[in-house]
């Protein structure tokens, strides 16, 4: 594992490393400043294209799931001013700490992030390597493994470009099925900086049930340990026979999509998208923990369009604290098993080895 650095047996936030026992109630896959409108899905169709530059009003928020790739500005969340007074209601919720897993494809903003914790005193962790080969910046193909690597290692070292901002986890590395050449490398190239470092890997898989177990191997071939590994958007899976299998890997668990169901959510570059109810998440869940698994579960919310946004009609960053925790208490969960999910496992999963 990684040699001995300032940052072992701490967490790294975008102000800095923190005490593990500082993050609080955590979500651990969310995205404060954000931009995939440039890879917007342009349709043939007339009346459609009419949705592609059109601000998102009250009338036209219930078309947005199916073209999750189609409205554009739905998929832009650019400003800090709306990421502050968003994140605000997370910490009077009681929530502690936000996870940015906003990697590089996605419009990064380390230092607008650094202001967002600053505005509301949340730790802020904020995420590296490289999302899904659609949002590849132009040259990615030809780069190493090496190349990959030395550049997630050097933005947990010593940050991002010349901002100074550090990355505290890897990822969330992107992921469609079936894999290709370059995303094996990000793939490899993430366990080497996460063997370098010390820092966890959370993963975007291809919404097919071959993924996950292909990028689990893949990544423990490169030596990296499977509870340095988080699986996430397992929303999309349900299958419980598969679940039952891929519990047995070791890794982290995450169900990251809470809030989000809308049942004509489209296809995300061009793979099928299901992510269920929050009753289906909560069902998923209390058979993970029924597995002995609640030490590896982690949640949160996967904010990354306009529409999920308090503001706008969602659910926001404080729907799990807010609603999902007192389901699961009525629902029989016990306190000291929620407590794991939001507290004690992002503890251990962002700390530095």
């Amino acid at each position: 594992m990684a040699k001995k650095s300032p940052i072992t047996g701490k967490v790294q936030t975008v102000l800095g490393p923190v005490e593990p026992r500082s993050l609080g109630a955590t979500l651990t896959h969310e995205h404060l400043l954000f931009d995939v409108s440039h890879l917007g899905v342009v349709p043939e169709e007339a009346s459609e294209r009419a949705w592609k530059d059109a601000t998102l009003t009250m009338d036209r928020r219930g078309g947005l799931g199916k073209r999750f790739l189609g409205g554009c500005h739905n998929n832009a969340l650019l400003s800090i001013p709306a990421a502050i007074e968003e994140a605000l209601r997370f910490k009077y919720a009681g929530g502690g700490t936000l996870v940015d897993v906003t990697s590089t494809g996605l419009c990064r903003d380390p230092l607008a992030l650094a202001t967002v914790s600053r505005a509301t005193g949340l730790n802020v962790v904020m995420g590296g390597s490289y999302y899904m080969p659609v949002a590849h910046p132009a040259g990615t193909k030809k780069k190493t493994e090496d190349d990959i690597a030395k550049e997630i290692i050097c933005d947990i070292t010593v940050g991002v470009k010349d901002t100074g901002v550090k990355t505290g986890v890897i990822g969330e590395v992107g992921n469609m099925w079936p894999a290709t050449d370059v995303q094996v490398r990000v793939l490899r190239a993430s366990a080497r900086a996460a063997l370098e470092t010390g820092a966890a890997v959370n993963i975007h898989p291809g919404y097919h049930l071959k993924s996950p177990p292909f990028i689990f191997e893949t990544l423990t071939k490169a030596g990296l340990p499977a509870d340095r590994i988080i699986l996430g958007h397992l929303d999309a899976f349900h299958d419980r026979a598969w679940l039952r299998d891929l519990v047995q890997l070791g890794s982290y668990l995450e169900w990251d999509i809470f809030g989000l169901e809308d049942s004509e959510l489209g296809a995300v570059a061009g793979q099928p998208v299901d992510f269920g109810t929050d009753v289906r998440r909560m069902e998923d869940i209390e058979f993970t923990v029924s597995m002995g698994a609640g030490n590896r579960v982690l949640l949160g919310h996967d904010v990354c369009t306009q529409f999920q946004l308090v503001r706008n009609g969602g659910k926001g960053y404080a729907h799990i604290l807010e609603n999902i925790v007192p389901r699961l208490r009525r629902r029989g969960m016990k306190v000291t098993q929620i407590q794991a999910m939001l507290t004690d496992n992002p503890q251990r999963a962002l700390t530095f080895r």
